[in-house]
């Protein structure tokens, strides 16, 4: 009887092992799609050489602010997406093991007892039985499905590409929160400048008009021009409340972001040279990349699962070929279950072929082929996007970066024209409407300026962001952005 228990597990681990160890596996084997159009070398955008460069992780690092860096690490520990998503691989981890499992054989321990009560004229074939009958059985049961065309392999194939798809789809969540801090943050510090531009002005429009009362007592000015100064003055406070509503609205975001309950806090004081210098992009950087980009590496995990769900469709079409068996023991009292004479066992192989389920199947086949091309399209998509999004990013750096050296020119102009129209007023020799002219263009070339500095701080986060990490340069002597 031993003998035959062996038998069993011998047979049973022969086909485990030729199941694993089968190289064909039906479906083609994944290989990666070639894109329609063809690949630039280098972005259109970023002018120059095209230097090698490696990505990078920690990207928002070159903005140099610890405060960044800090609330980055909160936002990447206790974001609530970031943390469904981890969920979200959990899940998937878990149906990988599954598919690993299916591909063994299953094995169950079982135990009964029975106890009936027959008439005493009860007859069977070997004669007549009546009374009360126990009956106490044990066995170890197993059955398998010998995976010989390695459609099972592919079913977990298919899963483990859904695990490192979802893992990158992660990976694009963390980017995109990563992202929105930094946004966020830069646009807090914009919005208290901002605030504190008003601020300035207000002052200075009540100096204005303490000034201008004064003048007018003594019949000095008309009282036009104390209405021009009161009215400018209550233009620039109306402005207050809708930048604390502002700021307020982007701290509450940024909170949700930490995973806080929304607060706010009244605005900090800003440095007068706030603007960071920025390491240059590099000349000519290369298209591949995009190869670090998480969505892209998800869109190409996701082709792969449908590529393994195509052949699995595929084996769905051969012969299934299983193998089941059990030993154990059978008594009608329990101190006798164990003796040799009470084993029982049995094994049993067949062969199923589908007849008429296999329009069904070929139909499933097609379809598992139709979404594979799907794939293949939804993969095309997401490069072209994110080409797309770099070349974006390249251009508004540019354009931005020109941008900033007309304001801090418009800027510096409106400064001196405000000094001299001060002069010329003072003298009688122009009215008071030109000084607040002067003092509105001043403040409005400010007020450009934090906007343009936000847009290439922003645009820059959006830029790492669609590369999918950072760059490192091996020279690093080049000039600064400004």
């Amino acid at each position: 009887m031993k003998l035959r228990f062996r038998i069993i597990i011998a047979l049973f681990t022969a086909a485990l092992l030729a199941s694993c160890g089968a190289g064909f596996r039906t479906g083609p084997d994944y290989e990666r799609p070639e894109e329609e159009l063809e690949r630039p070398e280098s972005f259109v955008q970023a002018d120059g050489d095209t230097t090698s460069v490696l990505p990078q992780v920690r990207w928002w690092e070159v903005f140099g602010d610890t405060t960044l860096n800090r609330l980055v690490e909160e936002s990447a520990a206790n974001n609530l997406d970031i943390r469904k998503a981890t969920a979200s691989v959990a899940e998937m981890a878990a149906y990988s093991r599954k598919a690993l499992a299916d591909r063994l054989p299953s094995v169950m321990l079982g135990s009964d007892w029975s106890k009936q009560k027959l008439p005493d004229t009860y007859s069977t074939q070997s004669g007549s039985v009546g009374g009360t009958t126990e009956s106490w059985n044990f066995s170890l049961s197993a059955s398998y499905e010998w995976d010989l065309w390695g459609k099972w392999a592919r079913a977990h194939e298919a899963t483990r590409a859904d695990l490192a798809a979802s893992i990158e789809n992660r990976n694009t969540i963390i980017q995109s929160v990563i992202a929105e801090t930094a946004t966020l943050y830069f646009q807090i510090e914009a919005t208290e400048r901002r605030i504190q531009i008003s601020d300035n002005l207000i002052d200075s429009y009540a100096k204005s008009v303490r000034m201008i009362e004064a003048r007018y007592k003594r019949g000095l000015t008309s009282v036009l021009d104390l209405t021009q100064a009161q009215r400018s003055l209550a233009r620039a406070e109306s402005t207050l409340p809708q930048y604390r509503q502002e700021l307020g609205k982007l701290q509450h975001r940024l909170a949700v972001i930490l995973g806080r309950y929304p607060e706010s806090s009244p605005p900090r004081e800003q440095p007068e040279e706030y603007f960071r210098r920025l390491a240059p992009v590099p000349a000519g950087l290369p298209s591949d990349l995009l190869a670090s980009r998480p969505d892209v590496r998800a869109a190409e995990e996701r082709l792969r699962a449908l590529n393994a769900r195509y052949g699995v469709a595929i084996g769905n079409l051969f012969p299934r070929i299983t193998l089941t068996g059990s030993y154990g023991y059978t008594s009608r009292e329990l101190d006798g279950l164990f003796r040799p004479d009470q084993v029982l066992w049995n094994l049993f192989a067949g062969i199923t072929q589908p007849i008429f389920s296999s329009q069904t199947l070929l139909t499933e086949k097609d379809a598992a082929r139709a979404r594979y091309e799907q794939g293949l399209t939804d993969y095309a998509k997401t490069v072209l996007g994110a080409f797309a999004e770099v070349e974006g990013a390249l251009l508004t750096r540019k354009e931005q970066l020109e941008k900033r050296e007309y304001i801090i020119e418009f800027l510096e102009k409106a400064r001196v024209t405000l000094t001299i129209a001060q002069s010329r007023y003072d003298r009688g020799l122009v009215e008071y409407i030109t000084v607040l002219d002067a003092w509105a263009a001043r403040f409005q070339a400010e007020d450009s300026l934090v906007l343009v500095d936000l847009a290439i701080l922003t645009n820059r986060v959006t830029l790492h962001r669609a590369l999918g990490g950072n760059w490192i340069e091996p020279d690093t002597t080049e000039k600064e952005d400004r």
